[in-house]
């Protein structure tokens, strides 16, 4: 063993090393510094883990232990309070975080760029990207990130801190509930909590896609000095199948059993120490019989291929028909055919998954990084075989999700090793295990036949789906009903035909992220949008110009399109964009349109339930269902009470928890803000009666609680019995958009404008944050982000490879909010969280025709001129332009 010394923070430390341990470890586990986050460790690739050593930045989860003996290692704990002030301001200020994760490794970045620049320049926005390459935010788009730090160099030689927004009601720039704390890592995420006598977690999953377990001898791990129990199929007291819908993924595959991907949990550990059980789980043993799997979807369809479930591996077909799609293609002066195909992607969220469960209460505390705490409630009260009400759930910060975190992860695992165990358990993966732990996005095939008449007008819209749901449903088949559903775009279609198939495969399961099938079916509408103005002697603005919904026309699915209608608006709202690159010979255009859901719909309940409780002194607790992940419900939901009760937010308090006054489903399909903020004002609304009758003195309220719901039951599903209803209604609303993006002289990213119907907008700062961090989001999508796999294997598990956007290639943003308020809440709003990456991928390819003149059919288009400006040359090379 050796004594490690340095200083940390101003204060000599020694620590004593047994064992190669990095520094991230060390002031994480031994010192409990947690403002550096662990978001890859140890790839060294994201920079949530950014300290200053001697002065510089490092990310600390490359460097051992043994490496900064004898140096100074300065956190954002140990900065002078005018420092850290002054960044926690200007972060909060410009709106300069979302979910934050990333944020504290930034401001450490930030505190050495400013520290290096000199005294009285304010530099640019492409100085400021640049210094910021080492860094990966997943939220932002690093349009705000960069107005904080250039906010921030305005203050970092004054003696004035930067300035806060003043608080306000509905529509203001309130900054981030917690954002200031979040900017200096103080705000706590699941694998920053440590409780008495807390054990810690791992888990070993398959080696193998497809494999028969024959034996898992976990012998040597309980052996291990150190371990405290291993848990396996027969450790689960209550049901050991979950599923969000399909009951069809295992907690742990039992022996005797095949493995359905390489994501599969065999069994876990409990040890005094992370290491401890990580290298326990090392040490089970597993005997395989390997098989082989099933990977194309197409394959898995033919009659002989081997069946994943029982019930086979065709999960569900849905059917979107109405009209007479034969004679509207017979009829038609133009038919445009084309077959497109998008690409498997990782949301890539950078805090890994991680849960907390404390068995020694009344109740098992569950703390939860996860997007439903009452889908978790649920399900991990019939995991432990008990009832749910001793089963609490409560929502830490969550550190990004984009769907990708709806399904359970390590919950249950983490419930059973703490029930075994008999005290708290904290499991959190590593990143190479979190790459194949959640569902991704679907790759999607789509062939299309589009019917025009010869002034542009489409005629109908024949379309057929297969989509790779992986080895477990997820909710696989609710994205392809709404591919299906959004065949058309935001187009007046008058006759449909369109079939989208969920099939299952042993490849990573698939299932929610951010558009949820809309951004796959877009790129293809909006493909042949493109080629059939070209066809017909028109501009692509022209022909979308002429099939916009309008109200009274039909959606898709033959819902009748309401009041709230704003696709016009927004495509008129980027007009001056378009024509002045359309007519500049050093720029090449493209346009795209989109429409998304605000909430499920599809048959299914949306629920939105606010209760607010007086607490003693005045002070207000917000409890709701919904996650709070970056897209900012809780600063909203403090915005809606201030905006009813004239209450100061300071005073205010807000949770996340699975208690009945609460209840609700999965934080997705862009609703929470529409349903919570409608629930919340109900709730406050009843508040200030209270107030009022209690001369305004808030403390004679003490013990009460004000309780709101809003909730839309009146949806109907997709499928043959919609078709010849006059108004089948499968979503309580719709958000809007038009993106224009513009390339260069050289075919590379400049700008984008996005312009977007959001109803009503709630928080002008993070709606926009919102919008810009989807829209870099949806240019990933289109040009570079991808997770192949081979024979059921992901070709790498890296973080760098997934080939997230820097802030060097990220163009410029302009957001543009266009407010037509919806007719079915108070205040109007929409969704806004994934309709921004809905028209982007079409955009982008959009302006690539015009660059080269090469239709693009694939995803991710690597091969292009704006694809090479951004990847290195070892990638540029791709099997499509």
């Amino acid at each position: 063993m050796t004594v490690v010394q340095l200083s940390v923070n101003g204060k000599d430390v020694s620590l004593d090393e047994d064992r190669p341990v990095t520094l991230l470890e060390a002031l994480r586990s031994r010192l409990d510094i947690t403002s550096p986050k662990d978001g890859c460790s140890p790839q060294g690739v994201c920079g949530c883990c950014t300290v200053l050593i001697d002065g510089r930045p490092v990310m600390s989860c490359r460097k051992e232990l043994s490496e900064v003996e004898g140096k100074s290692v300065t956190t954002l704990e140990g900065l002078d309070e005018k420092r850290r002030e002054t960044v926690a301001r200007a972060f909060a200020a410009a709106g300069g975080l979302q979910c934050g994760y990333c944020i504290p490794g930034i401001a450490m970045r930030t505190v050495d760029f400013l520290t290096r620049t000199k005294n009285g320049s304010s530099p640019d926005r492409a100085t400021i990207k640049k210094a910021l390459s080492p860094h990966i935010c997943r939220c932002t788009g690093y349009e705000k990130i960069i107005d904080a730090i250039a906010l921030c160099a305005k203050h970092w030689d004054s003696d004035e801190l930067p300035p806060l927004p003043a608080e306000g009601g509905v529509g203001s720039r309130t900054v981030r509930y917690q954002g200031l704390e979040a900017t200096l890592g103080l705000k706590p995420y699941v694998d920053d909590i440590k409780l008495p006598d807390m054990a810690y977690g791992a888990t070993l999953l398959s080696q193998h896609p497809r494999a028969k377990v024959l034996k898992i001898d976990t012998r040597a791990a309980e052996a291990m000095p150190g371990v405290v129990c291993v848990t396996t199929a027969d450790d689960i007291p209550g049901d050991r199948i979950v599923g969000l819908i399909e009951k069809d993924w295992p907690v742990y595959v039992k022996v005797g059993e095949e493995t359905r991907c390489v994501g599969d949990q065999l069994a876990s550990v409990a040890a005094e120490t992370r290491e401890i059980a990580r290298a326990a789980c090392e040490a089970i043993v597993v005997e395989y019989e390997v098989l082989e799997p099933v990977t194309s979807p197409v394959d898995a369809l033919r009659p002989d291929a081997h069946q994943i479930h029982e019930k086979g591996n065709h999960l569900r077909r849905c059917e979107v028909r109405r009209g007479d799609i034969n004679a509207a293609l017979d009829g038609a002066h133009l038919v445009i055919e084309e077959s497109f195909e998008t690409q498997r992607i990782d949301q890539a969220f950078l805090e890994p998954q991680a849960c907390v469960v404390d068995p020694t209460g009344d109740v098992f505390k569950v703390y939860t990084q996860g997007q439903g705490v009452h889908d978790d409630q649920l399900q991990l009260a019939a995991v432990l075989g008990v009832p749910t009400d001793n089963v609490y759930v409560q929502l830490m910060s969550n550190g990004g999700g984009f769907g990708g975190k709806e399904d359970l992860s390590v919950q249950a695992q983490a419930a059973v090793l703490a029930k075994k165990a008999g005290r708290p358990v904290k499991l959190t993966v590593s990143r190479d295990q979190c790459a194949v732990l959640h569902p991704k996005r679907h790759p999607i095939w789509m062939d299309y036949k589009i019917g025009f008449t010869q002034d542009g007008m489409i005629t109908g819209v024949y379309a057929r789906m297969i989509g790779d749901t992986g080895a477990y449903a997820s909710v696989g088949d609710k994205v392809l009903e709404r591919a299906a559903g959004h065949s058309c775009g935001p187009y007046n279609v008058p006759a449909v035909d369109v079939v989208a198939d969920t099939v299952y495969t042993n490849n990573l399961p698939c299932g929610a992220m951010r558009g949820f099938g809309a951004n796959q079916a877009s790129f293809g509408v909006e493909g042949i949008m493109d080629r059939a103005a070209e066809k017909l002697g028109l501009d692509s603005y022209q022909i979308r110009e002429r099939n916009l919904l309008k109200e009274g026309d039909k959606f898709s699915t033959g819902q009748l399109i309401d009041s709230g209608v704003g696709i016009k608006e927004t495509l008129e709202a980027v007009k001056d964009v378009y024509y002045a690159a359309k007519n500049d010979p050093t720029k090449h255009v493209g346009i795209g349109c989109g429409i998304k859901n605000t909430g499920i719909g599809n048959g299914m309940n949306d629920e939105g339930r606010v209760s607010i409780d007086v607490k003693p002194d005045g002070r207000l607790r917000i409890a709701t269902g919904f996650t709070e992940m970056g897209q900012g419900l809780f600063t909203i939901l403090c915005q809606v009470v201030h905006e009813e009760t004239g209450l100061p937010i300071a005073s205010m308090d807000v949770e996340c928890v699975s208690e009945k006054s609460t209840l609700c489903g999965m934080t997705t399909a862009s609703r929470a803000t529409m349903l919570d903020g409608e629930a919340g004002r109900r709730a406050a609304v009843k508040l200030k009666a209270a107030l009022d009758a209690a001369g305004g003195d808030v403390r004679k309220l003490e013990g009460q609680t004000f309780h709101g719901e809003f909730i839309c039951d009146f949806t109907v599903k997709p499928g043959p019995k919609t078709a010849h209803m006059d108004n089948p209604i499968t979503h309580v609303t719709f958000s809007y958009a038009t993106q224009v993006v513009v390339l260069d002289d050289k075919g590379a990213l400049e700008k984008v404008v996005a312009a977007h119907d959001v109803g009503r907008v709630m928080n002008r700062t993070t709606c926009e944050g919102q919008i810009e961090g989807s829209v870099h989001m949806g240019l990933g999508y289109a040009l570079t982000e991808d997770l192949p796999m081979e024979g059921g294997f992901p070709l790498s598990t890296n973080y760098d490879d997934l080939r997230i956007l820097r802030a060097k290639h990220t163009p410029d943003i302009e957001v543009r909010l266009i407010e037509v308020k919806d007719p079915h809440t108070e205040y109007g709003a929409k969704g806004v969280g994934e309709i921004g990456l809905v028209p982007t991928a079409g955009a982008v390819a959009g302006a690539l025709h015009e660059f080269d003149g090469i239709w693009r059919v694939k995803l991710p288009m690597r091969g292009s001129a704006a694809a090479r400006a951004i990847l290195p040359k070892k990638l540029r090379e791709d099997d499509h332009p």
